[in-house]
Protein backbone atom coordinates (compact mmCIF):
# COMPACT_ATOMS: atom_id res chain seq x y z
CA UNK A 1 0.00 0.00 0.00
CA UNK A 2 1.73 3.56 -0.44
CA UNK A 3 1.42 6.31 1.70
CA UNK A 4 1.50 9.88 0.70
CA UNK A 5 3.26 12.03 2.82
CA UNK A 6 1.00 14.72 4.41
CA UNK A 7 2.26 18.26 4.32
CA UNK A 8 4.92 19.65 7.16
CA UNK A 9 6.48 22.92 8.00
CA UNK A 10 9.25 23.65 5.59
CA UNK A 11 12.29 21.95 7.05
CA UNK A 12 11.26 20.00 9.33
CA UNK A 13 11.84 15.91 9.08
CA UNK A 14 9.30 13.58 8.99
CA UNK A 15 9.17 10.16 10.66
CA UNK A 16 7.60 7.41 8.71
CA UNK A 17 6.25 4.61 11.24
CA UNK A 18 4.79 1.36 9.55
CA UNK A 19 1.99 -0.39 12.03
CA UNK A 20 2.54 -4.10 11.82
CA UNK A 21 -0.03 -5.11 14.00
CA UNK A 22 -3.30 -5.87 12.45
CA UNK A 23 -6.63 -3.79 13.28
CA UNK A 24 -10.30 -4.60 13.04
CA UNK A 25 -12.10 -3.36 10.43
CA UNK A 26 -15.07 -2.01 11.27
CA UNK A 27 -18.76 -3.53 10.72
CA UNK A 28 -21.07 -0.53 10.75
CA UNK A 29 -21.22 2.02 7.86
CA UNK A 30 -18.71 4.45 8.54
CA UNK A 31 -20.77 7.66 7.41
CA UNK A 32 -24.52 7.04 7.67
CA UNK A 33 -26.33 9.66 7.45
CA UNK A 34 -24.46 13.23 7.29
CA UNK A 35 -25.09 16.60 7.57
CA UNK A 36 -23.36 19.64 6.53
CA UNK A 37 -22.56 20.98 10.04
CA UNK A 38 -22.34 19.31 13.43
CA UNK A 39 -25.32 17.62 14.87
CA UNK A 40 -25.93 15.77 17.98
CA UNK A 41 -26.82 12.51 16.29
CA UNK A 42 -25.23 9.29 17.83
CA UNK A 43 -21.97 8.73 16.12
CA UNK A 44 -18.48 7.41 16.70
CA UNK A 45 -15.12 7.84 15.62
CA UNK A 46 -13.22 5.70 13.03
CA UNK A 47 -11.65 2.83 14.78
CA UNK A 48 -13.98 2.75 17.94
CA UNK A 49 -16.94 0.74 16.30
CA UNK A 50 -17.64 -2.86 16.93
CA UNK A 51 -15.51 -5.17 14.94
CA UNK A 52 -16.70 -7.17 12.06
CA UNK A 53 -17.30 -10.92 11.75
CA UNK A 54 -14.96 -13.01 9.81
CA UNK A 55 -16.83 -13.46 6.11
CA UNK A 56 -16.27 -17.13 6.00
CA UNK A 57 -18.30 -19.28 8.87
CA UNK A 58 -15.94 -21.53 10.36
CA UNK A 59 -17.66 -24.52 11.48
CA UNK A 60 -15.36 -25.75 15.01
CA UNK A 61 -16.64 -29.35 14.85
CA UNK A 62 -14.83 -29.92 11.31
CA UNK A 63 -13.23 -32.78 11.47
CA UNK A 64 -9.93 -31.47 9.51
CA UNK A 65 -9.75 -28.90 12.65
CA UNK A 66 -6.81 -30.24 14.39
CA UNK A 67 -6.87 -28.91 17.81
CA UNK A 68 -6.09 -30.05 20.88
CA UNK A 69 -8.68 -31.23 23.31
CA UNK A 70 -10.76 -29.69 24.86
CA UNK A 71 -9.67 -26.23 22.67
CA UNK A 72 -11.83 -24.27 21.42
CA UNK A 73 -11.45 -21.77 17.96
CA UNK A 74 -11.28 -18.15 19.35
CA UNK A 75 -13.84 -15.67 17.87
CA UNK A 76 -13.37 -14.42 14.08
CA UNK A 77 -11.45 -11.60 13.41
CA UNK A 78 -11.23 -9.22 9.70
CA UNK A 79 -7.67 -8.07 9.76
CA UNK A 80 -6.50 -4.82 8.72
CA UNK A 81 -3.22 -3.39 7.83
CA UNK A 82 -2.55 0.42 9.39
CA UNK A 83 0.05 2.43 7.59
CA UNK A 84 1.03 6.13 9.67
CA UNK A 85 2.99 8.66 8.78
CA UNK A 86 3.42 11.50 11.22
CA UNK A 87 6.06 14.67 11.95
CA UNK A 88 8.74 14.15 14.15
CA UNK A 89 6.53 16.79 16.59
CA UNK A 90 3.77 14.83 16.28
CA UNK A 91 1.83 18.20 14.55
CA UNK A 92 0.18 16.26 11.57
CA UNK A 93 -0.53 12.43 11.30
CA UNK A 94 -1.55 10.70 8.43
CA UNK A 95 -3.08 7.46 9.03
CA UNK A 96 -4.08 4.75 6.56
CA UNK A 97 -6.24 1.49 6.58
CA UNK A 98 -7.18 -0.75 3.30
CA UNK A 99 -10.46 1.56 4.05
CA UNK A 100 -10.16 5.08 5.07
CA UNK A 101 -7.39 7.42 5.35
CA UNK A 102 -7.50 9.68 8.26
CA UNK A 103 -5.78 12.95 8.61
CA UNK A 104 -5.07 14.47 12.26
CA UNK A 105 -3.57 17.90 13.13
CA UNK A 106 -2.93 18.96 16.41
CA UNK A 107 -5.02 22.17 17.80
CA UNK A 108 -1.87 24.47 17.99
CA UNK A 109 -0.94 24.07 14.32
CA UNK A 110 -4.79 25.21 13.24
CA UNK A 111 -5.88 27.48 16.30
CA UNK A 112 -4.98 30.22 19.03
CA UNK A 113 -5.51 28.79 22.41
CA UNK A 114 -8.91 28.93 22.89
CA UNK A 115 -10.15 29.84 19.50
CA UNK A 116 -11.46 28.46 16.68
CA UNK A 117 -10.13 30.88 14.15
CA UNK A 118 -8.17 29.41 11.74
CA UNK A 119 -4.71 31.10 11.13
CA UNK A 120 -3.35 31.55 7.28
CA UNK A 121 -0.67 28.58 7.68
CA UNK A 122 -3.37 25.99 8.95
CA UNK A 123 -5.54 27.13 6.17
CA UNK A 124 -2.87 25.92 3.62
CA UNK A 125 -2.53 22.42 5.78
CA UNK A 126 -6.18 21.88 5.35
CA UNK A 127 -6.07 22.66 1.95
CA UNK A 128 -3.27 19.92 1.08
CA UNK A 129 -6.01 17.76 2.77
CA UNK A 130 -9.19 18.42 0.78
CA UNK A 131 -6.68 17.55 -2.57
CA UNK A 132 -6.14 13.89 -0.87
CA UNK A 133 -9.91 14.04 -0.78
CA UNK A 134 -10.30 14.97 -4.49
CA UNK A 135 -7.51 12.28 -5.35
CA UNK A 136 -9.14 9.73 -3.20
CA UNK A 137 -12.57 10.44 -5.08
CA UNK A 138 -14.30 10.67 -1.98
CA UNK A 139 -17.99 12.17 -0.92
CA UNK A 140 -18.07 11.31 1.91
CA UNK A 141 -15.76 13.15 4.63
CA UNK A 142 -16.29 13.03 8.65
CA UNK A 143 -14.60 16.25 10.87
CA UNK A 144 -14.15 15.39 14.30
CA UNK A 145 -12.74 17.72 16.86
CA UNK A 146 -11.12 16.61 20.31
CA UNK A 147 -9.99 18.60 23.39
CA UNK A 148 -7.71 17.64 26.33
CA UNK A 149 -9.38 17.06 29.96
CA UNK A 150 -8.81 20.59 30.93
CA UNK A 151 -11.43 22.72 31.94
CA UNK A 152 -14.90 21.91 32.22
CA UNK A 153 -16.47 19.30 29.67
CA UNK A 154 -19.43 21.88 28.57
CA UNK A 155 -16.45 24.32 27.13
CA UNK A 156 -14.65 21.25 25.24
CA UNK A 157 -17.58 20.19 23.61
CA UNK A 158 -18.30 23.48 22.12
CA UNK A 159 -14.87 24.33 21.21
CA UNK A 160 -14.10 21.12 19.49
CA UNK A 161 -17.81 21.25 17.78
CA UNK A 162 -16.48 25.00 16.60
CA UNK A 163 -13.16 23.88 15.38
CA UNK A 164 -14.70 21.25 13.53
CA UNK A 165 -16.89 23.58 11.96
CA UNK A 166 -14.00 25.67 10.75
CA UNK A 167 -12.15 22.83 9.21
CA UNK A 168 -15.21 21.61 7.44
CA UNK A 169 -15.82 24.82 6.48
CA UNK A 170 -12.04 25.61 4.39
CA UNK A 171 -12.65 22.29 2.83
CA UNK A 172 -15.90 22.78 1.65
CA UNK A 173 -14.59 26.00 -0.26
CA UNK A 174 -11.49 24.06 -0.87
CA UNK A 175 -13.59 20.82 -2.39
CA UNK A 176 -16.23 23.19 -4.24
CA UNK A 177 -18.52 19.96 -4.55
CA UNK A 178 -21.94 19.26 -4.49
CA UNK A 179 -21.54 15.61 -4.24
CA UNK A 180 -19.74 15.53 -1.05
CA UNK A 181 -21.55 15.02 2.23
CA UNK A 182 -19.87 15.72 5.56
CA UNK A 183 -20.38 14.54 9.36
CA UNK A 184 -19.25 17.17 11.81
CA UNK A 185 -18.78 16.42 15.58
CA UNK A 186 -17.38 17.79 18.49
CA UNK A 187 -16.16 14.89 20.93
CA UNK A 188 -14.21 17.29 23.44
CA UNK A 189 -12.16 15.41 25.60
CA UNK A 190 -14.02 11.64 24.60
CA UNK A 191 -11.80 9.34 23.35
CA UNK A 192 -8.23 10.10 24.13
CA UNK A 193 -5.56 9.13 22.30
CA UNK A 194 -2.71 10.14 24.51
CA UNK A 195 -2.33 10.28 28.35
CA UNK A 196 -4.03 13.68 29.78
CA UNK A 197 -1.64 13.51 32.90
CA UNK A 198 1.19 15.02 30.70
CA UNK A 199 1.13 18.21 28.25
CA UNK A 200 2.90 16.25 25.46
CA UNK A 201 0.05 13.59 25.85
CA UNK A 202 -3.11 16.61 26.05
CA UNK A 203 -1.44 18.14 23.07
CA UNK A 204 -1.73 15.08 20.68
CA UNK A 205 -5.52 14.64 22.49
CA UNK A 206 -6.18 18.71 21.63
CA UNK A 207 -6.52 17.90 17.74
CA UNK A 208 -9.44 17.98 14.75
CA UNK A 209 -9.43 14.42 12.68
CA UNK A 210 -10.64 14.34 8.90
CA UNK A 211 -11.41 10.81 7.72
CA UNK A 212 -12.86 9.70 4.66
CA UNK A 213 -12.47 6.38 2.54
CA UNK A 214 -10.21 5.32 0.33
CA UNK A 215 -11.08 4.16 -3.44
CA UNK A 216 -9.17 2.31 -5.58
CA UNK A 217 -8.41 4.66 -7.89
CA UNK A 218 -7.40 7.21 -5.48
CA UNK A 219 -4.13 4.18 -4.65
Amino acid sequence: MTVTHTPSRAGAPRLALTLTAASLMVATNLFGAVTAHADDSPSVPPGTEPSASAPVKVDPNDPDLKLPEGATLAAPKVLDIKSVVEDQGGEERREDTNSDVTFALQAEVLFSKDSAKLSDESKSRIAAIADEIKKQNATRVRVFGFTDNLGSAAHGDVLSRQRANAVQDVLDQELHDPNITFEVRGYGEQYPIADNSTEAGRRKNRRVEVTFPRSESGN
